[in-house]
């Protein structure tokens, strides 16, 4: 067999069944992705003598004779870029960039027709940072880049630093790397939704050629822990154990099998024959806390950290400002009603994984796709009876997480098999896994209500919250905590209250998502608000602007006080401000005859940040050509921070970008980072950073004036050196002057995550709904966001963009379907239903002046905030248009559609009345 790649010649023969993909990957083109194993992502195409096809569907032998091209063959042999790439580097069509050679490779095969038709064009290339927009800019040859002077980064549109790396497909996340000896990993999973393991056989499995081990819970450490990733680990039950004789769920694993290939492992899995004692298992959350239910863990509640292990309670909220009941009696209009959130998939292109290896000093060194380097690297010392100098955990660049990858799920069965068989393993999802072997978006049960006057004061809010967190409570109590937080705080009411539950199910677990609870409760809040002022008579709008807090008030939640917490800076009037301008602009959409035309808003708060401390360390370093080097622990997956890590430190030290260096989320190069999670790569790493750079600026200062004899004040930094009055002292001249005396330019800089702001947020949407079909068009959305000081509004905007179309996504079609079995259903792109290129419209983004007095230079967070009032918002317009609350996500066609024809006018279905 023969094909040429890239102008390169491979004769060697494929393995039976091997696909393109995996045939080229073997070989070194690792900007080849695997991101759903059947054809549905598009993050795989590959061109063969010049025609798009996904080479995860394209057999490898069918290549014999052909000429392939790969995203790395698409430049000039001279390296001269592709007219393509270029454009998407102009217009930074990309985040994680993990889609990004799927969608290079499909956009350089199109003609002019196909250009004129995005939306057929890429229905077999799926984003899911971007919303898509900057991506058809890039198509289009929109440039959004900057190059700004010296010092003057902040607030600018600069690119991102692996740009270059990603449009060539030379940026290396996870497993894009070759690793000599490397043996693979396969799971077995559990059948059954609880049952106790009586016996294991691997006799056959072991007989498996190329098998080198089984790993069943008698291999196991003992000791429980949670897979979620905290600073603090008591924030979360440790009801979890590596391998267990007990499986709560569907998918949980129950063997590993490490052997020299992946079929091997597969095969050998099928050969484990295990015995199960079935148990009576519990789906429904209410269900699960009565009285005789089958309890998920019988373990001690002090020491396991459970609220009430025999109820199925992992976690409890229970508080009251005020007297509600006096409250709903001094209302002269109250609503009450129950709203239900699905579960939903992160859906990051890359799945989980991790690869593992003892280093030359027989330290382990684990390579995953995570947001949590060094809380994992604790957590394997933790389990294995480790120090910290002998693991290192290193997060390549991450193919994107939304929180999923705030959780350890691979890291510990890889590193258990390394350390035993002291060679490098290999564990890797399937799309198939990532649904019913990773975590999910916690399904919620909302009982809201509501009163108010008739001028539109309210006087009582009351919340009750059922969080269903399944088979484990990773992140359970966390999250259930923190949906009744900010979502009540941001209203006025003299009376609140709120009872709040975080439920064991025998389910595929929930953990950290987007909003982490928010989005959630907020669809309840937003919902009931805009249907009580209907109730009124009132314009929602102003029912919210009368209700919400301004700033220096107290943000009161009875779900409990965060005392480090402030409205360090307010924009959520002029959030409310940009709405209330969308619904007066006379923008005419063609509307087909006949359709529903309605609009909605929701607002939402969120604190940049989570509470008890996120901590976070960073160094600069002066290097001997007189550039910069910085070190930060931050994990990079489509969130920026790299990008805006380099703007901080070049505006501190007066340079350019481009003479900064960043080295991140490797725990051999800074001493500590929490994570990057709950939004705090830019405020709280951030903050580090300019504490490091700032430090480090007058370290550079400081000795140059003594150097020179000139006062401190007569010195200042540019891009290259040091002006004095006598001239230019260049900064490779200040770093030979100072290393003759034994003077290292470096500093350090710390923050630890306290004192923290809010962020505001507010989503418009203006829709048209067909009677006859359920159809539901959008005709304009439109987002305000207050981040603060934006610090990159180019890349910001995409954030604000891509949590749009994630929470679209999320109303109106995305769902993890569970059977009666407890088995996830919906195991594949294609039966899950992402939002493409054509679901998403173009959102207009609009950012709000205002400077915050605790975020660095000014800044507040904007990656997980966007999401929330968006499924709300849509509601509300959805409401406007057929008269009908619909109080369950998704917003699917046919539900939309029975509910138009069971109001019993769907000629004209006005109706009142809950779907």
């Amino acid at each position: 067999m023969r094909i040429e790649v890239n102008g390169r010649c491979h004769e060697e023969d494929p393995q039976p069944g091997q696909c393109l993909r995996t045939y080229l990957r073997e070989r070194g083109w690792f900007g080849v992705k695997k991101g759903c194993d059947a054809g549905d992502c598009g993050a795989c195409t590959v061109h063969v003598d010049g025609e798009p096809v996904h080479s995860c569907l394209y057999p490898a032998f069918r290549a014999d004779g052909r000429t392939v091209t790969t995203v790395e063959g698409l430049a000039a042999p001279d390296g001269e870029l592709h007219p393509v790439q270029r454009k998407f580097l102009d217009a930074q069509g990309f985040q994680c960039g993990f889609c990004t050679a799927g969608f290079l490779m499909t956009t350089a095969a199109l003609d002019e027709e196909q250009l004129a038709d995005l939306p057929r064009a890429f229905k077999g290339n799926l984003c899911r940072c971007t919303g898509y927009r900057a991506i058809e800019d890039a198509v289009r040859g929109v440039c959004h880049v900057e190059a700004p002077e010296a010092g003057e980064s902040v607030g600018r549109n600069l690119p991102a630093p692996a740009g270059p790396q990603v449009v060539t497909g030379t940026a290396r996340y996870t497993f894009d790397l070759d690793v000599p000896g490397l043996l693979h990993m396969k799971l077995l999973r559990s059948p059954h939704a609880h049952a106790r393991i009586t016996a294991i056989d691997t006799t056959a499995a072991l007989r498996v050629p190329g098998v080198h081990a089984v790993f069943t819970h008698y291999d196991a450490p003992e000791r429980h822990f949670s897979t979620a990733r905290h600073e603090h680990p008591t924030e979360d039950p440790d009801d979890t154990r590596v391998l267990d004789d007990t499986v709560r769920y569907i998918g949980q694993r129950v063997a590993a099998v490490v052997a020299e290939s992946e079929a091997a492992a597969e095969d050998a899995c099928r050969r484990i024959e295990v015995t199960y004692d079935v148990l009576p298992a519990g789906l429904d959350p209410e269900d699960a806390m009565q009285p005789g239910a089958p309890v998920v863990h019988d373990k001690d509640a002090t020491t396991a950290r459970i609220s009430r292990p025999l109820a199925n309670v992992v976690g409890e909220a229970h508080g009251e400002i005020g007297d509600v009941e006096a409250g709903f009696a001094d209302a002269d209009a109250v609503y009450e009603e129950t709203f239900h959130t699905q579960r939903v998939q992160h859906a990051s292109l890359e799945t989980h994984g991790a690869v593992a290896w003892l280093d030359e000093d027989g330290r382990l060194v684990v390579r995953s796709s995570t947001q949590t380097p060094f809380l994992t690297r604790r957590a394997l010392c933790a389990l294995y009876d480790l120090p910290e100098d002998k693991v290192r955990v290193v997060a390549g660049r991450v193919g994107g997480g939304f929180g999923g990858k705030q959780e350890m799920l691979v890291e510990d069965i890889v590193a258990l098999a390394t350390l035993r068989l002291r060679r490098p393993v290999k564990l890797e999802y399937t799309r198939a896994e990532q649904f019913y072997g990773a975590t999910t978006r916690h399904p919620f049960t909302i009982r809201v209500k509501l009163g108010a006057r008739r001028d539109g004061t309210l006087t009582a809010l009351q919340l009750r919250v059922v969080s269903n967190t399944g088979a484990y409570g990773n992140h359970g109590p966390a999250v259930m905590f923190h949906s009744v937080g900010e979502s009540t705080a941001v209203y006025r009411a003299p009376h609140k209250k709120v009872d709040a539950f975080s439920v064991y199910t025998h389910t595929v677990p929930a953990g950290a998502f987007r909003g982490y609870g928010l989005g959630q409760v907020m669809f309840a809040v937003e919902s009931a608000l805009d249907e009580l002022a209907r109730r009124l008579g009132l314009d929602p709008l102003e029912f919210k602007e009368r209700n919400i807090i301004g700033p220096g008030e107290p943000m009161l939640s009875p779900g409990g006080e965060e005392e480090d917490l402030h409205i360090a800076s307010y924009g959520l009037d002029q959030c409310l401000g940009i709405v209330r301008r969308a619904r007066s602009e006379q923008v005419t959409e063609p509307v087909p005859h006949g359709w529903l035309v309605g609009e909605g808003a929701a607002l939402a708060m969120i604190a940049t940040g989570p509470p008890g401390g996120h901590f976070a360390d960073a160094r600069a370093v002066l290097l001997p050509d007189g550039a910069f080097a910085l070190a930060v622990g931050t994990a990079e997956f489509g969130n920026g921070t790299t990008t805006v890590h380099r703007q901080i430190a070049a505006g501190e030290l007066s340079t350019t970008v481009e003479r900064i260096t960043v080295r991140q989320s490797d725990t051999d190069v800074v001493r500590h980072d929490t994570g990057a999670f709950a939004s705090t790569g830019v405020v709280v790493a951030g903050k580090a950073t300019l504490r490091a750079t700032r430090a480090l600026a007058d370290l550079l200062l400081d000795f140059a004036a003594a150097h020179l004899h000139v006062p401190r004040a007569d010195c200042r930094l540019a891009e290259e050196a040091v002006l004095h009055p006598g001239g230019r002292l260049l900064l490779k001249e200040l770093y030979a002057a100072g290393r003759a005396v034994g003077v290292e330019f470096a500093a350090d800089g710390h923050f630890g995550g306290t004192p923290r702001s809010v962020a505001f947020n507010a989503q418009w949407f203006r829709v048209a709904v067909d009677p006859g079909t359920g159809e539901v068009r959008i005709l304009r959305s439109v987002h305000a966001a207050d981040a603060g000081k934006v610090m990159n509004p180019m890349q910001c905007r995409g954030q604000v963009e891509g949590g749009v179309a994630q929470a679209l996504g999320a109303t109106l079609f995305e769902s993890v379907r569970v059977d009666a079995r407890g088995a996830v259903e919906t195991a594949a792109f294609r039966r899950y239903r992402l939002p493409q290129y054509a679901d998403v419209p173009r959102t207009e983004v609009h950012f709000m002046e205002t400077a915050d007095a605790i975020g660095p230079l000014g800044a507040k967070s904007m990656s997980e905030s966007p999401f929330n009032p968006v499924a709300p918002a849509f509601a509300n317009a959805l409401r406007d248009a057929t008269g009908i609350r619909f109080t369950r996500l998704p917003l699917t066609r046919d539900r939309i559609w029975l509910a138009l024809h069971q109001s019993g006018r769907p000629d004209h279905p006005r109706a009142s009345g809950s779907s």
